[in-house]
């Protein structure tokens, strides 16, 4: 099961959650990951905004933004984000199940 994030705000519920597809579509927009350490203002936000993509991609960013910064324990928030976002990138390397191989050789 994937990892999500439920809460609610301004009576309204809400699923943040990351998939191979909100990721890639991170990425075409140009984050990185490795560099939230140099651009924290910049992207810390933008982690946030992008676990909206699969569930709730027309969620204007003026509310995104209202409710990050309504939201307490920022760093454990960061923290879990984190985590849901590395979890499409290790499903990315999965090995297939049983049955489902395809063999593959190189010729070097």
């Amino acid at each position: 099961m994937a990892k999500q994030i439920h809460f609610t705000y301004d009576d309204k519920e809400y699923t943040l959650e990351f998939t191979r597809r909100t990721v890639k579509q991170m990425e075409d927009e140009g984050f990185i990951v490795r560099d939230i350490d140099a651009r924290p203002m910049t992207l810390l936000p933008a982690l946030f905004a992008g676990a909206f993509k699969a569930h709730h991609r027309f969620v204007r960013q003026e509310v995104i933004d209202q409710i990050y910064d309504a939201m307490p324990d920022k760093e454990a928030l960061i923290g879990k984000l984190a985590d849901m976002y590395n979890e499409p990138l290790i499903s990315l390397m999965d090995e297939p199940d049983e049955g489902k191989n395809v063999d593959w050789m190189a010729n070097w």
